[in-house]
């Protein structure tokens, strides 16, 4: 077995925890259920020292059901401790950053012993606001904010550009469901095939939540329940229903504690329960998706996993346990076939929660619970390798992390390829008044979104010129949203107007 160093990064626990009630007045806020997933976390750890008392830093997943100003303050009040506080920008990716960054800290000797925790409480104030109920959440002072505020941990990054947002392309409901009929149109396949395919991968993952104990749905569905709009599985966002979109309805947290191999020798917390991170990285596509290269694939998560799984001398084939992002179905696949992957293949489980739309989804939070079933799932496979990916924005920022019961032959190693990612090709904005003169314009992926009774209401499409410029096309027209809802419609050529509507061509 390899040498473990005192600078050895090593996650010693984690705690996970729901809040479930009706009435939103009685509900508690996120940093509540923060403190409690840091608390589950302590007692996960077993170990004969406070390692909540002991942490230098408080890292907490940026927050959207609550502006608290300074949520780890809040935490950490709670929790009785001053250490340094720590937030991080919005995205997916968050949580695992945060394992690739306090590791590094770690290993240079910035830091002994970290608590990260994610968690919202969506639902909650949903239930709140729907019922005109007014929540005394708590909110740091702004003066106190001005004086003493967090670090920040990691870059944000603008996701859509002007044009995208004056379309009003912005929601990702709206855009991985035109990703999924890319990906259809690239497979070759025709649509009810790939409906079938996506629709037995999604039950797959719903499977796995309803034997996960903190999923938030545990109800194994088949294919057809997933697939099939119905009074209880409404159309969103074609060909998503429902059930294949993210379920951000929840109030969940979860908490690792990560510390040095010396600190947690110190804590006397036991080796057994030790899991390390063996290597990471975090890498973003080009982030409009108007200058993707194409909607079928991600060349960054292709790069961020190939230097993941190297500098952990590992290839794809040695991951015995996998938490693929999934969102939505479009994500799980465009991550699995750029790490080489099949995700239509029932011989291997691409999730251990059951992802967002089973497991819950609260929003930036999510991979705080995949890190943490990770753990459990390699304590119970004592040597095995697992491999998390966690995604932000439209398939957007990536963060990968490897992990083992087994200690690294080498220290905690890190990639950022992002220099190598810039440099791929770019397909660059059309505007429509010149798209209306190009006559090859022609369909590359497209969705129609439904209202909250199902009816159609709006169609989107990415379209592409003759000189590989990509605009983007909106309609209304009843007859078009009938049209692209039956039968394969990438590849077909349509005109652009000059206010972004689209037809097909006569």
């Amino acid at each position: 077995m390899p040498t473990i160093s005192a600078r050895t990064p090593v996650i010693i626990g984690v705690g996970q925890v729901q809040q479930r009630v009706d009435d939103p007045s009685e509900a508690a806020d996120a940093t509540v259920l923060m403190a409690n997933a840091i608390r589950s976390a302590a007692e996960d750890a077993t170990s004969t020292g406070d390692p909540i008392r002991s942490a230098d830093v408080l890292a907490i997943v940026h927050t959207l059901s609550w502006r608290y100003g300074d949520p780890a303050r809040v935490v950490a009040d709670r929790l009785g401790i001053s250490p340094r506080r720590v937030v991080t920008p919005m995205g997916g990716n968050s949580p695992q950053s945060l394992v690739n960054s306090a590791s590094q800290r770690i290993l240079r000797g910035e830091l002994d012993c970290a608590l990260l925790v994610g968690g919202e409480t969506w639902r909650s104030r949903m239930r709140a606001r729907k019922h005109g109920v007014d929540l005394d959440w708590p909110k740091v002072d702004p003066e106190v904010l001005e004086q003493e505020p967090p670090e920040t941990w990691g870059h944000d990054l603008q996701m859509s550009n002007a044009e995208e947002t004056e379309l009003g392309l912005i929601m990702p409901v709206q855009v991985y469901p035109m990703f999924e009929t890319a990906i259809r149109a690239a497979r070759g396949v025709s649509p009810e095939q790939h409906l079938a395919d996506v629709g037995r991968m999604w039950s797959a993952f719903s499977a796995v939540a309803e034997q996960n104990p903190n999923a938030w749905l545990r109800q194994s569905l088949s294919p057809s329940e997933i697939t099939t709009p119905s009074e209880s599985n409404r159309m969103v966002g074609y060909p998503y229903t429902k059930a294949m979109n993210s379920n951000n309805d929840v109030d969940m947290a979860a908490a690792i504690i990560i510390c040095s191999a010396e600190h947690a020798e110190s804590l006397g917390a036991p080796r057994d329960h030790w899991v390390f991170p063996h290597s990471g990285s975090d890498c973003h596509e080009h982030p409009f998706i108007t200058d993707r290269d194409n909607f079928s694939q991600t060349p960054a998560v292709e790069l961020g996993g190939r230097h993941a799984l190297e500098l952990a001398s590992l290839d794809i084939d040695d991951i015995a346990h996998l938490d693929l992002y999934s969102c939505f179905p479009s994500a799980v696949q465009l991550g699995a076939r750029s790490l080489g992957i099949d995700p239509y293949s029932e011989s291997r489980p691409l999730t251990q929660t059951g992802g967002l739309s089973f497991a819950g989804g609260p929003w930036n939070e999510y991979v705080m619970h995949s890190i943490a079933t990770m753990v459990e799932t390699l304590r119970n496979d004592p040597g095995s390798t697992g491999l998390v990916w966690a995604n932000g924005g439209f398939v957007t920022k990536h963060a990968f992390g490897t992990y083992s019961t087994t200690p690294p032959s080498q220290d905690f190693r890190h990639a950022e390829p992002q220099d190598e990612i810039d440099a791929l090709p770019k397909a660059g904005w059309a505007d429509a008044e010149t798209a209306s003169h190009d006559s090859t314009t022609h369909i590359e992926a497209y969705t129609v979104m439904h209202g909250r009774t199902s009816q159609p209401e709006t169609a989107w499409a990415a379209i592409r010129l003759a000189d590989g410029r990509r605009t983007f096309g909106k309609s209304d027209d009843p007859a078009l949203l009938a049209h692209l809802l039956e039968g394969e419609h990438v590849g077909e050529v349509v005109q652009v107007m000059s206010d972004h509507r689209f037809e097909p061509m006569n």
